[in-house]
């Protein structure tokens, strides 16, 4: 009789274990279904040929080099909205027979084709963009910001009173007049979760300019990523942490290095530099994406 008792406990556990971890395996398969279905889609912005490298380092590393840097922008679908990242260079420069070299001869530039027609190859319209962020305010990265002009723009603080002020507007008239329209304005004081969920997350990294940020997304399928903006624009500067001479504060481009570096490794994100044309050329463009 006790063994028959015995082995009815035994058959009981067990039978609960396996209900248990039934219920485990439905719970994880529920997260997994509960995850947000978030694309990447990657666009050319246009070419920077770099006719002075050594601008991207404080001291002589680069002297005499040139390099040929990509110029993305990125579109971000997400459930609960659209988000444009960044904006290339300036559509002006689209049709131009000839590439562009600005008048200190630092820099060449083009670009190929609008934002309006790329959008197409996804089926996607200007209007249907809910937000825009730039990863900072400088002329390659803000090409076509006001074309979305009715889009929310999410920015930093410190980026937008900087961007705006009238030292800049007098000073800096070009990089001033490329978001001039965009009067739908949230500004940002750090981190920002743009639909409170964890996938797409603006990250807070100062330091090339006042309110610089870059972009971390958790996508369905290919998992964390990081865009870098302009915190690095090489890979030996990533490695070796130089700073270009342009940057607003050198102090605080390093500590946002740190930040970054330690975020990246805590969500095992895979990170790409958006100037790096190796990076650009690894992410999938429209029609198909990264997801």
């Amino acid at each position: 009789m006790k063994k028959v008792l015995f082995l009815a406990v035994i058959s009981i556990i067990g039978f609960s274990c396996k209900e248990t971890k039934k219920e485990a395996a439905s719970n994880s398969e529920l997260e997994v279904v509960q995850k947000p279905d978030v694309k990447l889609y990657t666009f050319d912005g246009g070419t920077v040929m770099v006719n002075n490298l050594e601008l991207f380092s404080q001291d002589t590393t680069y002297h005499g080099q040139t390099k040929e840097f990509s110029d993305a922008f990125y579109v971000v679908r997400h459930p609960g909205g659209d988000l444009m990242w960044d904006a290339g260079l300036p559509e002006g420069l689209v049709g131009l027979p000839e590439p562009f070299t600005d008048p200190s001869g630092a820099f060449t530039v083009s670009r190929r084709d609008s934002v309006v027609n790329q959008l197409k190859s996804i089926g996607m319209e200007i209007d249907e963009v809910e937000y825009i962020a730039l990863s900072h305010t400088h002329f390659d990265h803000s090409g076509h910001a006001n074309t979305f002009k009715d889009a929310t723009w999410l920015v930093q603080e410190v980026e937008y009173d900087s961007i705006t002020s009238e030292a800049s507007q007098k000073g800096n008239s070009d990089n001033y007049r490329a978001i001039a329209e965009l009067t739908k304005t949230k500004k940002l004081n750090g981190d920002f979760d743009v639909f409170g969920d964890g996938s797409v997350v603006i990250k807070s990294m100062p330091g090339h300019t006042p309110g610089h940020q870059v972009l971390y997304l958790d996508l369905a399928e290919h998992g964390p990523l990081l865009l870098t903006g302009d915190l690095y624009h090489l890979y030996e500067n990533r490695e070796h942490k130089r700073v270009p001479i342009f940057n607003f504060d050198v102090e605080q481009t390093l500590k946002s290095m740190d930040a970054f570096e330690a975020f990246a490794k805590e969500k095992n994100a895979k990170v790409y530099l958006q100037h790096q044309k190796e990076d650009f050329n690894k992410m999938p463009k429209a029609p198909k994406y990264l997801n």
